[in-house]
């Protein structure tokens, strides 16, 4: 069995009008990037709330080693603007699932390459350097990955469906991140906490390697896309998508990018942060911090499409906005939760973040690609997706851990997600609708 598709444009062409890629496989091959992208963060955030601070950074406290190891997830964002100008130059010009087939592949890879690193007692400085380096060449993957994995189910799927199709792939970081926490939690659950932290931390990582193996079997059966097939067709495929992005769509790559940057935010509040705080500050069960995301994922899996499919309906905006301000009020109700240390109610503060999140998730892929026309679509998607990664998510977790930790306070980390939700509520306002407009 060959894991790829050697036919050349034409014959896919052909394969794609005669045998449409069958619904569920459309959503798995889109869906199956994302996934792996959301299982190598969560095991990296997980490890980095827990187990790095004493693998890689042993000669500071606690808190202090956790800030250094987001420090290090944060370069994970910086790169992905280069992954998003190299691959979303290349998804513009070469296509869209030669490019998928590619970051898969380095994705999965440099995850296991974690899995395989020496600690700071047997490398010294070397072990986080090296650490840093691979999660650089990560972010470069990841950079263009989202914008592909939206385009191959969006662009195959029906011109009416195209929120519900667009979020197969947001469904992906709930998968991911359900899988990552799930598998930690069951080899905590089977081994000791020294044993975790000497060598079963390593486990999560080399695992990401099945992942990729699954991933290249479901997009060997999707071809590229027919919108993309057709520009190439006409000759209409541009050589400069990147110029032109910035050249001749300014506004809507504002718009898509602060689109996302209160999502992101939101999202490293309810998961990231949640397990030091529920560890560190509380002093609470590690099985509960997990317990609780885990169980928000699945709703947020589940609540993605439905929010997205309601996008086709009403309108992306709508859907949007309303969950940017849900989760203004979420932002507070969240901590008040958390601080009963009742483990419903803090359940319940994850369970409620995640599904608010999926409010904004569900329509956001469609809402973001369908600022470009399809020329330029993947470069800037890719574009918008990455710089706002930077802004939102990539140093979030980071600055909600250094303002409870210089502050002592919560209010301020509320304070801090607020603001980033009123950046994407103002950037919805000033963007037209797009929901039923041709593609």
């Amino acid at each position: 069995m060959t894991l790829l598709n050697t036919d050349n444009p034409r014959q896919q062409a052909q394969n794609t009008q005669h045998n449409p890629p069958k619904t569920g496989r459309l959503a798995a091959a889109s869906s199956i990037g994302t996934a792996l992208e959301w299982y190598d963060f969560t095991v990296y955030n997980i490890m980095a709330a827990l187990i790095f601070n004493h693998v890689f950074f042993p000669s500071f406290d606690p808190l202090v080693g956790t800030i250094l190891a987001f420090s290090t997830y944060a370069v994970g964002y910086v790169s992905r603007p280069i992954g998003g100008m190299l691959f979303g130059h290349l998804g513009d010009v070469l296509g869209r699932r030669f490019v998928l087939v590619t970051t898969l592949v380095i994705m999965g890879v440099t995850t296991a390459l974690m899995g395989l690193l020496p600690g700071y007692a047997s490398w010294g400085i070397w072990s986080p350097v090296l650490l840093v380096t691979l999660r650089f060449m990560q972010g470069i993957a990841l950079g263009g990955e989202w914008a592909g994995a939206v385009l191959l189910s969006m662009e195959h799927g029906k011109p009416n469906q195209r929120g519900r199709n667009a979020s197969f792939a947001q469904v992906g970081p709930s998968c991911g991140t359900l899988l990552g926490t799930g598998l930690i939690t069951l080899i905590t659950l089977l081994m000791t906490a020294e044993q975790f932290q000497l060598w079963g931390w390593r486990i999560p990582f080399l695992l990401s390697l099945l992942l990729v193996v699954f991933g290249l079997w479901l997009r060997s059966g999707v071809g590229e896309t027919p919108a993309f097939l057709k520009l190439e067709k006409s000759k209409k495929t541009t050589h400069t998508p990147l110029k032109e992005v910035f050249t001749q769509h300014p506004r809507a790559l504002l718009i898509a990018g602060g689109s996302r940057i209160g999502s992101d935010v939101l999202y490293a509040l309810v998961v990231v942060f949640t397990l030091t705080y529920v560890t560190t500050v509380l002093n609470l069960p590690r099985p509960l911090a997990l317990l609780a995301t885990m169980l928000g994922a699945v709703g947020n899996a589940l609540t993605v499409p439905m929010f997205g499919a309601l996008s086709d309906r009403i309108g992306r905006r709508p859907v949007y906005m309303t969950g940017a301000l849900l989760a203004m009020i979420w932002a507070f109700a969240f901590f008040a939760l958390l601080d009963s240390a009742q483990p419903w109610l803090i359940c319940l503060g994850v369970i409620g973040g995640l599904l608010i999140h999926a409010m904004m998730y569900g329509p956001q892929a469609a809402f973001v690609t369908e600022q470009f026309p399809t020329h330029v679509r993947y470069a800037g998607s890719s574009l918008a997706y990455t710089l706002a990664g930077i802004i939102g998510g990539g140093f979030a977790p980071l600055i909600i851990t250094s303002l409870y930790k210089e502050l002592g306070s919560t209010l301020w980390v509320s304070l801090y997600v607020v603001l980033a939700l009123l950046i994407t509520f103002f950037a919805l306002w000033k963007a037209k609708e797009t929901a039923h407009k041709p593609l």
